[in-house]
């Protein structure tokens, strides 16, 4: 949602709200390193232990992932 100290959405609404409120504000960039993202987003998720919350990780990258292996193995670690 652009607001770090409280990033969440609220329903389907709320997470396309803020999808199309980040393609006006977002510049893509490199290096692309995905894994720290990963595993600050699993962190999280990990700290809601009544199931009450969904986390959604949209991925966009406009080209090469400088982390490849470090983000494939943060996916499958946090699946």
């Amino acid at each position: 949602n652009g607001d770090a100290s409280n990033p969440a959405c609220s329903g389907i609404e709320g997470v396309l709200e803020a999808y199309h409120r980040s393609l006006r504000s977002v510049q893509l960039y490199g290096p692309t390193n995905f894994a720290p993202v990963v595993n600050h987003v699993a962190r999280s998720a990990a700290a809601v232990l009544d199931g009450s919350q969904y986390f959604v990780l949209l991925i966009i990258t406009d080209g090469v992932i400088s982390d490849m292996a470090q983000t494939k193995e943060a996916i499958v670690n946090v699946s």
